[in-house]
Protein backbone atom coordinates (compact mmCIF):
# COMPACT_ATOMS: atom_id res chain seq x y z
CA UNK A 1 0.00 0.00 0.00
CA UNK A 2 1.43 2.98 -0.82
CA UNK A 3 0.46 6.57 0.96
CA UNK A 4 1.96 10.10 -0.76
CA UNK A 5 1.16 12.18 2.34
CA UNK A 6 -1.24 11.72 5.16
CA UNK A 7 -1.85 14.90 5.15
CA UNK A 8 -5.78 14.98 4.11
CA UNK A 9 -8.27 13.75 5.84
CA UNK A 10 -9.67 11.27 3.12
CA UNK A 11 -6.30 9.85 3.16
CA UNK A 12 -6.39 9.16 6.75
CA UNK A 13 -9.62 8.03 6.70
CA UNK A 14 -8.51 5.29 3.86
CA UNK A 15 -5.50 4.00 5.35
CA UNK A 16 -7.35 3.29 9.25
CA UNK A 17 -10.02 1.70 6.87
CA UNK A 18 -7.60 -0.24 5.21
CA UNK A 19 -5.75 -1.21 8.66
CA UNK A 20 -9.16 -1.97 10.64
CA UNK A 21 -10.84 -4.68 8.53
CA UNK A 22 -10.99 -7.62 11.02
CA UNK A 23 -13.91 -7.77 13.40
CA UNK A 24 -14.81 -8.63 17.17
CA UNK A 25 -15.30 -12.45 16.11
CA UNK A 26 -11.83 -13.43 14.22
CA UNK A 27 -8.53 -12.54 14.61
CA UNK A 28 -6.08 -10.40 12.19
CA UNK A 29 -2.73 -11.96 11.84
CA UNK A 30 0.13 -9.20 11.24
CA UNK A 31 3.21 -9.71 9.54
CA UNK A 32 4.15 -6.49 8.29
CA UNK A 33 7.17 -5.69 6.50
CA UNK A 34 8.92 -2.58 5.07
CA UNK A 35 10.95 -3.15 2.04
CA UNK A 36 13.84 0.06 1.48
CA UNK A 37 15.34 0.90 -1.46
CA UNK A 38 17.74 3.50 -2.52
CA UNK A 39 16.84 6.61 -0.62
CA UNK A 40 14.93 9.53 -2.50
CA UNK A 41 12.91 6.76 -4.37
CA UNK A 42 9.47 7.31 -4.74
CA UNK A 43 9.46 11.17 -4.31
CA UNK A 44 11.21 10.51 -0.92
CA UNK A 45 8.78 8.61 0.67
CA UNK A 46 8.84 5.15 2.54
CA UNK A 47 7.20 2.31 0.67
CA UNK A 48 5.06 0.13 3.09
CA UNK A 49 4.28 -3.34 1.35
CA UNK A 50 1.91 -5.83 4.02
CA UNK A 51 2.98 -9.26 3.47
CA UNK A 52 -0.37 -10.89 4.05
CA UNK A 53 -2.37 -9.02 1.71
CA UNK A 54 -0.11 -8.98 -0.93
CA UNK A 55 -1.12 -12.46 -3.45
CA UNK A 56 2.30 -12.73 -5.28
CA UNK A 57 3.89 -13.70 -2.07
CA UNK A 58 1.83 -17.05 -2.03
CA UNK A 59 -0.80 -18.00 0.50
CA UNK A 60 -0.82 -16.62 3.67
CA UNK A 61 -3.41 -16.72 6.87
CA UNK A 62 -4.93 -12.80 7.19
CA UNK A 63 -7.16 -13.92 9.90
CA UNK A 64 -9.39 -16.46 11.81
CA UNK A 65 -12.29 -17.34 13.85
CA UNK A 66 -13.23 -20.27 15.86
CA UNK A 67 -15.38 -21.64 12.28
CA UNK A 68 -12.00 -21.52 10.37
CA UNK A 69 -10.03 -19.31 8.72
CA UNK A 70 -9.31 -15.93 5.94
CA UNK A 71 -6.60 -16.04 3.54
CA UNK A 72 -5.02 -13.04 1.73
CA UNK A 73 -6.67 -13.83 -1.53
CA UNK A 74 -9.74 -13.48 0.62
CA UNK A 75 -10.72 -17.43 0.39
CA UNK A 76 -12.44 -17.84 3.62
CA UNK A 77 -12.03 -21.68 4.66
CA UNK A 78 -14.20 -23.81 7.51
CA UNK A 79 -12.35 -26.12 9.62
CA UNK A 80 -9.16 -27.68 10.18
CA UNK A 81 -6.71 -27.05 6.76
CA UNK A 82 -3.73 -27.65 5.35
CA UNK A 83 -1.61 -24.46 3.70
CA UNK A 84 1.48 -24.52 1.76
CA UNK A 85 3.16 -21.69 -0.71
CA UNK A 86 0.39 -21.89 -3.55
CA UNK A 87 -2.23 -23.89 -2.19
CA UNK A 88 -4.98 -24.97 0.75
CA UNK A 89 -6.41 -28.53 1.45
CA UNK A 90 -8.95 -29.72 4.41
CA UNK A 91 -7.29 -31.33 6.91
CA UNK A 92 -9.13 -34.56 8.36
CA UNK A 93 -9.11 -33.89 11.93
CA UNK A 94 -10.76 -32.75 14.96
CA UNK A 95 -9.26 -31.67 17.69
CA UNK A 96 -5.17 -32.09 18.59
CA UNK A 97 -6.23 -35.76 19.77
CA UNK A 98 -7.02 -36.74 16.51
CA UNK A 99 -3.21 -36.09 15.00
CA UNK A 100 -2.04 -39.34 13.91
CA UNK A 101 0.77 -40.69 11.62
CA UNK A 102 -2.39 -41.18 9.62
CA UNK A 103 -3.22 -37.72 9.52
CA UNK A 104 0.16 -36.10 9.04
CA UNK A 105 0.95 -39.10 6.08
CA UNK A 106 0.45 -36.83 3.22
CA UNK A 107 3.44 -34.27 4.28
CA UNK A 108 6.25 -36.87 3.43
CA UNK A 109 4.75 -37.52 0.20
CA UNK A 110 5.12 -33.82 -0.92
CA UNK A 111 7.33 -32.61 -4.16
CA UNK A 112 8.86 -30.45 -4.00
CA UNK A 113 9.88 -31.73 -0.06
CA UNK A 114 8.78 -29.35 2.47
CA UNK A 115 11.45 -28.02 4.87
CA UNK A 116 9.25 -26.80 7.67
CA UNK A 117 5.77 -28.35 8.90
CA UNK A 118 3.87 -25.89 11.14
CA UNK A 119 1.01 -27.23 13.20
CA UNK A 120 -1.53 -25.63 14.92
CA UNK A 121 -3.26 -27.01 17.60
CA UNK A 122 -5.83 -24.35 18.40
CA UNK A 123 -5.76 -22.64 21.86
CA UNK A 124 -4.11 -25.65 23.53
CA UNK A 125 -0.94 -25.82 24.74
CA UNK A 126 0.95 -28.49 23.14
CA UNK A 127 1.44 -31.52 25.30
CA UNK A 128 5.22 -33.31 25.51
CA UNK A 129 3.43 -36.58 24.56
CA UNK A 130 2.19 -35.04 21.54
CA UNK A 131 4.87 -33.14 20.38
CA UNK A 132 7.39 -36.42 21.11
CA UNK A 133 4.79 -38.56 18.82
CA UNK A 134 4.64 -36.28 16.02
CA UNK A 135 8.80 -35.26 15.86
CA UNK A 136 9.53 -38.73 16.24
CA UNK A 137 7.03 -39.58 12.95
CA UNK A 138 8.44 -36.74 10.55
CA UNK A 139 11.93 -37.14 11.67
CA UNK A 140 11.78 -40.28 9.72
CA UNK A 141 11.82 -37.83 6.84
CA UNK A 142 13.53 -35.29 7.84
CA UNK A 143 11.32 -32.85 8.20
CA UNK A 144 11.29 -30.31 10.24
CA UNK A 145 8.62 -29.30 12.81
CA UNK A 146 7.12 -26.91 14.75
CA UNK A 147 3.80 -27.54 17.52
CA UNK A 148 2.25 -24.41 18.49
CA UNK A 149 -1.10 -22.99 19.16
CA UNK A 150 -2.67 -21.61 15.73
CA UNK A 151 -2.24 -18.19 16.22
CA UNK A 152 1.50 -18.65 16.87
CA UNK A 153 1.24 -21.13 13.84
CA UNK A 154 -0.30 -18.65 11.37
CA UNK A 155 2.41 -15.73 12.09
CA UNK A 156 5.22 -18.56 11.54
CA UNK A 157 3.80 -19.65 8.81
CA UNK A 158 3.46 -16.22 7.33
CA UNK A 159 6.95 -15.31 7.96
CA UNK A 160 8.23 -18.34 6.37
CA UNK A 161 6.14 -17.94 3.41
CA UNK A 162 7.52 -14.24 2.64
CA UNK A 163 10.64 -15.94 3.34
CA UNK A 164 10.21 -18.21 0.40
CA UNK A 165 10.93 -21.17 2.48
CA UNK A 166 9.46 -24.89 1.58
CA UNK A 167 6.90 -24.27 4.79
CA UNK A 168 3.61 -25.75 5.03
CA UNK A 169 1.10 -25.64 8.22
CA UNK A 170 -1.80 -27.74 9.40
CA UNK A 171 -4.10 -25.48 10.96
CA UNK A 172 -7.17 -26.80 13.92
CA UNK A 173 -9.00 -23.34 14.45
CA UNK A 174 -9.03 -22.24 17.98
CA UNK A 175 -12.18 -23.24 20.48
CA UNK A 176 -12.05 -20.00 21.94
CA UNK A 177 -11.04 -16.83 20.65
CA UNK A 178 -8.72 -14.04 23.28
CA UNK A 179 -9.02 -10.46 22.32
CA UNK A 180 -7.85 -7.64 23.60
CA UNK A 181 -7.94 -3.64 23.97
CA UNK A 182 -6.58 -2.87 20.54
CA UNK A 183 -9.32 -5.44 19.28
CA UNK A 184 -11.89 -3.63 20.76
CA UNK A 185 -11.14 -0.73 19.29
CA UNK A 186 -10.91 -2.06 15.61
CA UNK A 187 -14.48 -3.40 16.12
CA UNK A 188 -15.50 -0.10 17.08
CA UNK A 189 -14.28 1.70 14.43
CA UNK A 190 -15.18 -1.12 11.49
CA UNK A 191 -18.70 -0.66 13.03
CA UNK A 192 -18.30 2.83 12.80
CA UNK A 193 -17.75 2.76 9.16
CA UNK A 194 -20.07 0.47 7.83
CA UNK A 195 -22.75 2.48 9.19
CA UNK A 196 -21.39 6.35 8.49
CA UNK A 197 -22.90 8.11 5.63
CA UNK A 198 -21.49 10.08 3.17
Amino acid sequence: MNFRALGSVALKAAAVRCLFQPSLNQRGISTIGTQYSKAYDYDGKTKVSIFNTETDMGLMITSYSQYGFRLNNNMVLIGPITVFPRSVLSWNVNSFEDITEESLSLFPTLEPKIDVLIIGIGDQSPTASLTKRIIKYMKKYNINVEILRTEQACATFNFLNAEGRMAACALIPPLHISYNENDVLQSKLRQKQLYETE
